[in-house]
C-alpha cells in the first residue's frame, strides 16, 4: 500500500514551527483502553498521577477538551463507528461506558512538548495477535509448527483447509490500521479544520501496545517460558517496524513499544503470580528486543509499562474476586436469593477491607487484571510515559 505522491510531498516537506505533527497509536485492547471515566478520581490519590488529573479536568471539574489536539479513532471493521474530533475522554474502547485509553495522556503531554498541533491516529482491536492479525506482509504466511500440525490430524481435519482459512485472517487487521491512516492522511482537513496544506505535517511517531494474545498462545508458541520461546514474536515485530515504515514512506519513523506490564515487575511477583513469572518475562524480553537491534538504533525505544502497575490496587482486587468466587460457590450450594447475596458481599466487605480500602477500590478499578484493572492510573501514567519517549527521539 502506497500514499499518494501529495501525501508523500507534504510529509516530506521542511519541519516549519506550525507543522502540524501527527503520531499513530496501534494494538489491541490495551490501546483501545478501557478505564471508566470513574477511575480518574483514584489519580487524585496518588501524587505520580494527581498532576496527570489536573490537566484532564478544568477548574470547575468538568473534563478538559483539548484546543490544539485532534483525534481520529477506530476499533472496529466499520467505517461508519470512526470517532473524531478534539481529544477529550471517551476515546478508549467503544461501548456503552466512557472509557480512556493511553491516547488521552500521550495527546496532552506530547502537545505540550512539541507546542504545535498533533493529530492523533488510533487503530486498535480489542483481542488480536502479532502472528496472525496484525501480521505485516513482510513476515510471510503463518506457518503451523508440528505440534499444531499433530493436532490437527488428531482430529481429522483437513491441514489444506485450516491453512487456507488461516491465511485468510493473516495481516487482515495490519491492513486495516495501513488503511485507516492512509484515508485520514489524505484528507486531513475532514478530522482537523484548520490544517494549513501550505505547512504541511510531519509523520512524527508510531506508539504500538500490544502483546496479550501472543503471550497467551501456547499454540502458536509451545516453548514459551523457556529460552527463545517467544523469538518469533521478536522476528515479526521486526518485520512490523519495517513494513509500518516502508508503507508510511518514513524510513526512520520514531517507533515506541510499549512493553507488557499486566503484574508488575515480575521480581516482585507474590504467590498467585509465580506460575507465570517465566512466561512473563521472556515476553516482555522478546518484545522489547527490536530497541536493541542494531538496526533500529536510535528510533526504537521500548517503554516498560510495567513501572505504572498499581500493586496495592491489584491486591485489593485479587481479595475482592476470591470473595466474589466464594459467593459464587454458596449461590450455588444454597441457592441464595439477591437480597442474601448482596448481604454476604456487604458483610465480608465490611470484614476483609477498611472503608479506605473499599473506597479505593470502588474508585480505582473497573476492569479484569489484563486490562491494567480499567485503571485510569495505571494506563494514563503510561501514556504519559509513552509521550516522555517519543520527545526523547522526536526532532521538534
Amino acid at each position: 500500500m502506497r500514499i499518494i505522491g501529495i501525501i508523500l510531498l507534504t510529509a516530506t516537506t521542511q519541519v516549519a514551527s506550525d507543522q502540524l505533527k501527527i503520531y499513530i497509536l496501534a494494538g489491541q485492547s490495551n490501546m483501545q483502553g478501557h478505564a471508566h471515566i470513574r477511575t480518574l478520581d483514584h489519580m487524585g490519590m496518588d501524587p505520580n498521577s494527581a498532576s496527570i488529573l489536573d490537566s484532564f479536568r478544568n477548574p470547575d471539574g468538568t473534563s478538559t477538551v483539548c484546543e490544539n489536539v485532534w483525534i481520529s479513532a477506530i476499533d472496529t471493521e466499520k467505517v461508519e463507528d470512526e470517532r473524531y474530533g478534539k481529544l477529550t475522554v471517551g476515546y478508549g474502547a467503544s461501548g456503552l461506558s466512557t472509557k480512556i485509553g493511553p491516547e488521552l495522556a500521550f495527546g496532552i503531554y506530547v502537545q505540550k512538548y512539541v507546542n504545535r498541533p498533533v493529530l492523533l491516529i488510533k487503530t486498535s482491536w480489542g483481542g488480536k495477535s502479532l502472528h496472525t492479525d496484525f501480521r505485516p506482509p513482510s513476515a510471510g504466511p503463518y506457518k503451523f509448527n508440528e505440534k499444531q500440525f499433530k493436532k490437527i490430524r488428531s482430529q481429522g481435519e483437513s491441514i489444506r483447509q485450516i491453512q487456507t482459512d488461516q491465511n485468510q485472517k493473516t495481516g487482515k487487521y495490519y491492513h486495516l490500521m495501513i488503511k485507516h491512516i492512509e484515508k485520514v492522511l489524505k484528507n486531513i482537513k475532514r478530522i482537523y479544520p484548520a490544517y494549513d496544506m501550505m505547512s504541511g505535517y510531519d509523520l512524527s511517531g508510531f506508539i504500538w501496545f500490544q502483546g496479550w494474545n501472543d503471550m497467551v498462545d501456547q499454540s502458536t508458541y509451545p516453548d514459551r517460558g523457556k529460552p527463545g520461546g517467544y523469538d518469533e514474536y521478536t522476528n515479526t515485530l521486526n518485520h512490523f517496524i519495517r513494513d509500518v515504515r516502508r508503507d508510511l514512506q518514513v524510513p526512520n519513523l520514531p517507533f515506541i513499544i510499549g512493553v507488557m506490564g499486566v503484574g508488575g515487575p515480575v521480581d516482585k511477583y507474590g504467590t498467585d503470580q509465580k506460575r507465570y513469572a517465566d512466561i512473563h518475562r521472556d515476553f516482555r524480553q522478546s518484545m522489547s528486543a527490536p530497541a536493541l537491534a542494531p538496526e533500529f538504533r536510535g528510533n526504537v525505544k521500548a517503554v516498560l509499562t510495567e513501572k505504572y502497575w498499581d500493586s496495592q490496587l491489584a491486591e485489593l482486587s485479587l481479595r475482592m474476586n476470591k470473595i466474589k468466587e466464594n459467593l459464587k460457590r454458596l449461590r450455588k450450594e444454597k441457592k441464595l436469593t439477591p437480597e442474601e447475596q448482596e448481604e454476604f458481599l456487604e458483610n465480608y466487605k465490611a470484614n476483609e477491607f477498611t472503608l479506605e480500602e473499599i473506597h479505593m477500590l470502588e474508585t480505582g478499578v473497573s476492569n479484569a487484571a489484563y486490562h491494567y484493572l480499567g485503571s485510569a492510573k495505571i494506563i494514563s501514567q503510561i501514556g504519559k510515559a509513552f509521550a516522555d519517549a517519543i520527545a526523547t527521539m522526536d526532532n521538534y
